[in-house]
């Protein structure tokens, strides 16, 4: 309406100007010559603005009725406005409050479900947890992604996400009471990687070609251990790894591989001996040198003890090459001696005898008494050292003293190490000397009585 009343009023502005345009061109056309002429153009002049002013008039009134109507429509559609503005905060302000009712409402009904919620979110970041750390995860990467949500989530879980976390708990229990075989990729301690066959043991170890490997769970890597175990262990693994059919022996790591994962920061034998430093080698010269010592008497003493035992097969021929044979001898040589210078004469050739045979034993014997007295030597020293650690750095660091402390230890060990077979050696070379010269006192005794006998004839 407004548009339409707008463009009647720039119609008739365009017509009014063409009118007056047209009535000046017209008036300098036809001057007047006279005054009644003139009078009359006036006249006509005038009547012609008086019918445009009367035209712009009934424009105008016409206008100021449209206008009014427009306001009181306007008026009316505030008047429904305001009316619908009260009517929606009423709705909001009821809507408010049956929100409030409903949540009320709804905590009620829920109820124990919240709690139940709690734990099953609880349920969830305890699996994340084990599953991503077990060794199952090695196998089946990425099963914890699935519970991530169930555990952070803020509204109760529908029956889709309970049971992925009964299937992740039943998989897990199911897995880990399996013996399972599978290609895997082992990443190799110089760095590079290669698909092994590896064998899972339930949920505590992995084997492959005969040792151990590890689940680093950080960086989702099958690696092996730094440092495997013991020889017997490994043979044990190599052949159940072998074993197609039946039961085979195994040693498993019930921490899941903690334990096997420690044995990369236990030193070995070798290591433990060297820690020994000076005073440890220095015993372990001793054991050495009493071993040579040992080995060299148990052997002379074998071969004479051999040639006593040929020499009593055949007593009336006596030999220079075994003590016997030279006992016999000077008896030979001194057939009709008095009983009494036979004797002394007898027992001045064992007496020569018994230094050869004897010689060498006592020096076992000093040496394995030597061996604990070395080793508590370098107790003395560790001791000294570890006081002088903590005189320099304090107690606030054990490693510092370690070294220190286990020179002494290693020390002392190593001394009883070496003392007792020392002393067991020594026993089994004393007593084969003692026999040797059992046989002699024996023959020489022999002999004595034989004589008397003769000459009491």
């Amino acid at each position: 309406m407004k548009q339409v009343v707008k463009n009647l009023m720039v119609a008739a502005a365009g017509i009014t100007l063409a009118a007056t345009a047209a009535f000046s061109v017209n008036a300098q056309e036809t001057e007047a010559r006279t005054l009644d002429e003139l009078l009359q153009q006036v006249q006509q002049q005038r009547a012609s603005a008086q019918r445009i002013d009367q035209a712009r008039e009934r424009r105008f009134l016409d206008d100021r009725a449209d206008k009014q109507q427009l306001l009181r429509q306007a008026q009316q559609e505030l008047r429904d406005e305001q009316a619908r503005s009260t009517r929606l905060q009423e709705e909001y302000s009821q809507n408010e409050i049956n929100i409030a009712n409903k949540e009320t409402e709804l905590d009620n009904m829920v109820g124990t479900l919240g709690e139940i919620f709690g734990v099953i979110r609880g349920a969830a970041s305890d699996t994340i947890g084990r599953i991503s750390t077990s060794i199952v995860s090695a196998q089946y990467p990425d099963r914890e992604k699935i519970l991530g949500s169930l555990a952070e989530a803020r509204e109760l879980p529908n029956i889709g996400e309970l049971e992925e976390l009964w299937l992740a708990l039943l998989t897990e229990m199911t897995e880990s009471g399996k013996v399972a075989r599978y290609q895997g990729e082992v990443t190799l301690l110089d760095g590079g990687s290669e698909v092994r066959d590896v064998i899972r043991i339930g949920a505590f170890n992995l084997i492959s070609d005969g040792e151990y490997l590890i689940y680093n769970d950080s960086t989702q890597q099958i690696q092996p251990i730094a440092r495997q175990p013991s020889g017997h262990i490994l043979r044990a693994a190599a052949n159940f790894e072998n074993t197609t059919s039946g039961y085979a022996g195994l040693f498993i790591d019930p921490s899941r591989g903690q334990i096997l994962s420690l044995l990369t920061q236990k030193a070995t034998l070798s290591e433990r001996y060297h820690q020994g430093q000076t005073v440890g080698y220095a015993i372990t010269f001793v054991l050495f040198l009493g071993f040579a010592i040992a080995i060299y008497k148990l052997v002379t003493l074998t071969a004479v003890g051999g040639a006593i035992r040929r020499q009593l097969k055949d007593p009336q021929n006596p030999s220079d090459k075994n003590p016997l044979g030279r006992i016999l001898k000077v008896y030979h040589e001194n057939p009709n001696t008095d009983i009494a210078n036979l004797e002394l004469k007898l027992d001045e050739a064992i007496l020569r005898e018994t230094p050869s045979i004897d010689s060498g034993v006592n020096i076992i014997k000093i040496l394995a008494a030597i061996a604990p007295l070395m080793g508590l030597l370098g107790t003395v020293v560790g001791m000294i050292g570890t006081f002088q650690s903590i005189t320099l750095f304090g107690t606030g660091d054990p490693r510092i003293m370690a070294g220190d402390i286990s020179m002494a230890l290693v020390t002392t060990a190593l001394g009883l190490i070496a003392a007792l077979p020392l002393i067991v050696i020594h026993s089994i070379v004393a007593s084969k000397s003692k026999s040797i010269l059992h046989i002699l006192d024996e023959q020489s005794a022999g002999i004595v009585a034989t004589h008397a006998e003769k000459k009491g004839a």
